[in-house]
């Protein structure tokens, strides 16, 4: 179905051309004086530098071929050469009818199965997910929803932190605790025990203390260091512990990210590309790629364009450890191979954009990917505290996700409770769902590569662009609905706006499919926050001008019940794009 901009833009297109103009400069934007018209044509402007000719006269040519067109209630040339246009009501109202129609509400499938796989969430083993994972997962989330509705096959992967040195640390703290263990007994030749041993909540005390004293106990930190080797090397008692610690971590991991309404469709590990590394490396040798410097493999990424300087890619340090380096070009291969993906995006925190600066060249320079692969990456900014660093805790350290989850959650429940809007057992019940809304949108509304300020006060407010009012908005439409299920009569049409407010409503609907496929194509999930937010504005004016319910005229009231469920479904399906839920009441 094509998006309502086309149609005003096929026919600028034509109309330009009827005056002898490039199709070119017949382009509408929405109207910076809405209170003039509904949308501007500003190509006269530009077309006067080629024709050599004043942009009112090339606009008044153009108006008077628009005024012919059945699209059009209104076209004013204005000067210096700005062309005005109103929407015929008749015209809105056909293409939202349209709209109610489509399975997708006018979005079509533009992604045609091909794959997408987005890299999100990147947490590390045998650790908790903390606030510093909460904007990677959300907006890879909301990523990858918008992908598959517009027809991509979106593959999200975890790329879990399961092969450095803290898997030695945990093996050494566990060795020094509990050294009767069977893992470390060299000549056991048995099965190992199916059941790990720690619990998740051991687990996650003892990487912390492992790393602790390894700082101040050099002969700790060596032992780590060999545990490592000797782990990476297939050591079996080693290999055994490292599989019971992925299987507790991920269990968790995935219990964590339900809560938030985030999942995975591969849950890949940095292990996963470990058998893939040697033989790459052995090609980009023999291919003349890397070679030798100080002890050390590198290739260089830097090109003659650049500005700034871009240091080599390190494939193998002098002492003969990997780095990250050599296992993300490993994850590549991996991909390549696997899934053939036409894009790999990156969600990752902005600070490393030199270190994928250098992995994307790297990949692109060597033929590990196609010259037809797309590598993204998306650099988010930091959630800040109030003092403008890096969220914390109040005595300074790093947040556990689930603890900010509660803190939100119970921010909410306080408001209702405040507001009378709903009974305690209820509010309760609907908190979390409406705490995560608001953590999810207040993150999702910025910009991904804005730092921005992490406001509890604001987020959890019923009022303003934020969840909870969206939510409250959502659940008011569903309220009307149900009280006027009686008094539905049967017609297949909206009909055409009789006020402005109506209007208003109606013209911000024919946006839903522009806003949600530019939002994908360019990785800006805010821009759906905004139209939802400006969505809901507009219908709670047409709500408190428009008596719904009693209104006695049936056609009209008709008319407007299939409306206002036309905007709750595309209020709720962006915020199932976004990755957030709809309570039942607020």
């Amino acid at each position: 179905m094509k998006q309502f901009i086309t149609f005003i833009n096929e026919t600028l297109q034509a109309a330009f051309e009827a005056c002898q103009y490039d199709a070119k400069y017949g382009k509408a934007i929405l109207s910076n004086r809405p209170d003039l018209c509904q949308y501007q044509c500003n190509g006269a402007l530009s077309a006067a530098k080629t024709y050599k000719k004043s942009p009112f006269s090339i606009a008044s040519e153009v108006s008077t071929i628009l005024k012919k067109s059945p699209y059009f209630k209104e076209v004013n040339c204005v000067m210096p050469g700005f062309i005005n246009l109103t929407i015929n009501d008749a015209l809105i109202a056909s293409y939202i009818n349209e709209m109610a129609c489509h399975p997708k509400y006018g979005c079509d499938e533009i992604g045609q199965n091909q794959t997408i796989i987005v890299d999100y969430g990147g947490p590390n083993v045998a650790k908790p997910l903390h606030v510093g994972h909460l904007r990677t997962a959300i907006i890879g989330e909301s990523i990858k929803r918008l992908g598959n509705f517009l027809g991509y096959h979106m593959l999200g992967d975890v790329h879990l932190g399961d092969w450095g040195l803290q898997i030695g640390l945990i093996i050494a703290e566990l060795h020094r605790r509990q050294p009767c263990l069977v893992y470390f007994d060299e000549n056991y030749n048995g099965t190992y025990p199916e059941n790990p041993p720690f619990t998740i909540s051991e687990l996650e005390e003892i990487y912390p203390a492992a790393s602790t004293f390894a700082k101040k106990t050099p002969w700790f930190m060596k032992q780590a260091k060999e545990i490592t080797y000797q782990f990476q090397n297939g050591h079996k008692g080693y290999v055994a512990l490292w599989q019971h610690i992925l299987k507790v971590s991920i269990t968790d991991l995935k219990k964590n990210y339900e809560n938030i309404n985030v999942s995975f469709d591969l849950w890949k590990k940095e292990s996963d590309a470990q058998p893939y590394i040697p033989q790459m490396i052995e090609d980009l040798k023999q291919k003349g790629f890397a070679y030798l410097d100080q002890g050390a493999l590198i290739i260089d990424v830097k090109q003659s364009t650049d500005q700034k300087e871009i240091p080599p890619c390190i494939l193998v340090k002098s002492d003969g450890a990997t780095l990250y380096s050599t296992t993300d070009l490993a994850t590549i291969v991996e991909r390549m191979a696997l899934y053939k993906p036409k894009e790999i995006m990156y969600i990752v925190d902005k600070r490393q954009s030199m270190h994928f600066e250098q992995v994307f060249r790297c990949a692109q320079k060597t033929g590990l990917v196609t010259p037809e692969t797309k590598l993204t990456f998306l650099g988010f900014g930091t959630m800040n505290g109030k003092d403008g660093k890096p969220f914390k805790t109040r005595d300074g350290g790093v947040m556990r996700l689930e603890h900010l989850i509660q803190e939100v959650s119970d921010q909410v429940y306080n408001r209702m409770i405040e507001n009378k809007t709903i009974e305690a057992s209820k509010a309760k019940e609907i908190s979390k769902q409406v705490g995560i809304a608001a953590l999810k949108y207040g993150d999702l509304s910025n910009q991904i590569a804005k730092d921005y300020l992490f406001d509890l006060e604001r987020f959890t407010s019923f009022e303003g662009n934020t969840g909870p009012y969206i939510l409250y908005t959502v659940v008011r439409i569903y309220s009307i609905l149900n009280k006027c299920q009686s008094k539905r009569v049967e017609v297949y049409d909206i009909q055409c706006p009789t006020d402005e407010v109506e209007r208003d409503l109606m013209l911000k609907i024919l946006q839903f499919n522009e806003v949600l496929t530019n939002s994908f194509l360019e990785y800006t999930p805010h821009r759906i926050c905004q139209y939802i937010y400006e969505l809901s504005n507009i219908f709670n004016r047409f709500y408190h001008q428009s008596k719904i319910i009693t209104e006695t005229d049936p056609i009209k009231q008709a008319s407007w019940l299939k409306l206002i469920s036309l905007t709750k479904d595309l209020l709720v399906c962006s915020l199932d794009l976004l990755g957030i839920e709809v309570p039942n009441q607020m």
